[in-house]
C-alpha cells in the first residue's frame, strides 16, 4: 500500500522512497555500499600511514614535507570515514516439547456461549489432530478469544463438551497478557513460574529474548507491548507444551520478532491452534482454517489464499462446519477439492520446513563456529567457569543442529 517507508533504528530516522519490499532491498544495498566504502577507506588510510612511517624513517627535508602532506590526506579521509551501524540484535528461539501427544489432540462438540440473553456462538465443533497448524479467523467480537478461553478451561461455556487427547499439555498465549504481573520484575515473572531453574538459567533464557543486564530488573508494568509479548512467549516456550493455543501472538511484535516466532512455530513438533489477522503469517503456517461468523464456524482446507479462493468461488455456501452436499456430484466436488488442498497444504508445509530448517542449520553452524573460536582465546581458555559455560552452549547448539538434520532426513524421504 505504501510509497514511502520511515525506519527508526540506532537513534536515527532514515527515509526510503518506496514500499516495504523496496525498503528491504534498498537497505541491504546501502549497507553493502557503506561497508565497502568503510573497508576501502580504512585500507587506504593504513596504506598512507605506512608511507608516512617510511618517510619519517628517511628523515630528510623532502621526506618530512611528503609525510606532512600525507598526514593531511589521512585527515581528509578520516572525515569521510563513517562506521556502519550495527544491525538490530538477532532474536531466535524454538518451542521444545516435553511429551508426545496422541493423534487426537483437541475436540470440541456443539460448543455454545452466551452473556445472559446475548448469544455469542452456538453449535461450534472443532477437531484438531496431532501436528496440525490450524487457524481460527473471523471478525472482531465474534467470539474467537472466548472460544479459546473455553478450550483451555479459563472460561465455562453454556453448552457442549471439550475433550483432550492422550498426553496433551496445553500452552495458552493470551493476547491481553493477563497472566503477567505488572508489579513483578522480568526476572521474577519467569523465575516464579519455573522455580526449579537456577538464576543463571533464567537469565540465560531472558538474554535469548533480548533481556540482558539490568533489563531483567525492569517491572513488567513498565515494559512496552513488544517486551511484554516476548516475556509471555518465553514463559510459553519454557512450558514445553505439545499443544499451543495462540491468540494473536504477532500483536505488538516487531518484524524481527515476528520472523523469529514464525521460524519457531514452523519447526515446532507439537500442534498449533491460533487466532490471527496476519495474512502473511496465516499463509506461511496454516494447514486448515476455521472461520467464525454469525455464531458458528466453517472449515476450509489450506492457507489464507486457499480460503479466499474458495469463498470467492462459493459465495452462497452457508456457514455450516460440514455443509451437507445437495447431491452426489457436489459431494464428490467438495471431496476432490479437500483432497487437492490437503495435498497442496502438506507439500507447502514440507517445503517450508525444509527451507526454514536449512536456514536455521546455517545460522547455528555459523554461531557454533564463532563459539569454538572464542573458546580458543587465552582470556577464555584460562577461565574454567567460562569454558564450562561455553562448552554447554556449544553442546546444546550441536544438539539442535543434529535434531534439524534428522528432521531434514525425514522431510526428504
Amino acid at each position: 500500500m505504501t510509497n514511502k517507508t520511515f525506519e527508526l533504528e540506532n537513534a536515527k530516522l532514515t527515509v526510503y522512497g518506496g514500499n516495504y519490499s523496496y525498503y528491504i532491498d534498498k537497505k541491504a544495498e546501502n549497507r553493502e555500499i557503506a561497508i565497502r566504502h568503510f573497508e576501502n577507506t580504512t585500507r587506504e588510510i593504513k596504506r598512507i600511514e605506512g608511507i608516512v612511517e617510511q618517510q619519517r624513517r628517511w628523515n630528510r627535508e623532502k621526506n618530512i614535507r611528503t609525510a606532512e602532506s600525507k598526514l593531511k590526506q589521512i585527515e581528509r579521509l578520516k572525515k569521510t570515514l563513517v562506521a556502519v551501524d550495527r544491525l538490530p540484535e538477532d532474536f531466535s528461539f524454538h518451542f521444545p516439547v516435553k511429551n508426545e501427544s496422541g493423534n487426537d489432540v483437541l475436540k470440541g462438540t456443539d460448543l455454545a456461549f452466551a452473556y445472559g440473553a446475548k448469544e455469542i456462538f452456538r453449535d461450534v465443533s472443532i477437531d484438531i489432530k496431532k501436528g496440525e497448524r490450524v487457524f481460527l479467523l473471523g471478525p472482531n467480537g465474534c467470539g474467537k478469544t472466548t472460544l479459546f478461553k473455553m478450550l483451555c478451561s479459563r472460561l465455562g461455556g453454556t453448552k457442549g463438551y471439550i475433550s483432550l487427547g492422550s498426553n496433551v499439555d496445553i500452552g495458552y498465549y493470551d493476547q491481553t497478557q493477563e497472566s503477567l504481573h505488572n508489579a513483578k520484575t522480568v526476572l521474577y515473572e519467569v523465575w516464579d513460574e519455573y522455580p526449579h531453574m537456577t538464576e543463571t538459567e533464567v537469565r540465560s533464557s531472558l538474554a535469548a529474548f533480548l533481556f540482558k543486564g539490568d533489563d531483567v530488573f525492569k517491572s513488567i508494568g513498565d515494559l512496552s507491548g513488544g517486551e511484554r509479548a516476548r516475556v509471555a512467549i518465553l514463559k510459553l516456550m519454557l512450558s514445553r507444551c505439545n499443544l499451543l493455543l495462540l491468540d494473536e501472538p504477532t500483536n505488538h511484535l516487531d518484524i524481527i520478532s515476528r520472523e523469529a516466532l514464525e521460524m519457531a512455530l514452523t519447526c515446532y513438533e507439537g500442534t498449533i491452534f491460533m487466532v490471527s489477522h496476519d495474512r502473511y503469517f496465516i499463509n506461511r503456517l496454516a494447514d486448515r482454517i476455521y472461520y467464525m461468523d454469525n455464531g458458528s464456524v466453517t472449515e476450509y482446507i489450506g492457507n489464507y489464499d486457499d480460503f479466499v479462493e474458495y469463498r470467492a468461488a462459493h459465495p452462497s455456501e452457508s456457514n455450516n462446519l460440514s455443509p451437507a452436499p445437495a447431491n452426489e456430484e457436489k459431494e464428490k466436488r467438495v471431496n476432490d477439492y479437500k483432497q487437492r488442498k490437503e495435498a497442496a497444504a502438506a507439500e507447502r508445509k514440507r517445503q517450508k520446513q525444509i527451507e526454514n530448517s536449512e536456514s536455521e542449520i546455517e545460522r547455528l553452524e555459523n554461531e557454533l563456529s564463532e563459539l569454538n573460536e572464542r573458546m580458543t582465546l587465552p582470556e577464555i581458555s584460562s577461565d574454567y567457569a567460562k569454558i564450562m559455560e561455553l562448552t554447554k552452549q556449544a553442546a546444546d547448539m550441536q544438539e539442535k543442529i543434529d535434531g534439524l538434520y534428522a528432521l531434514l532426513d525425514e522431510l526428504y524421504d
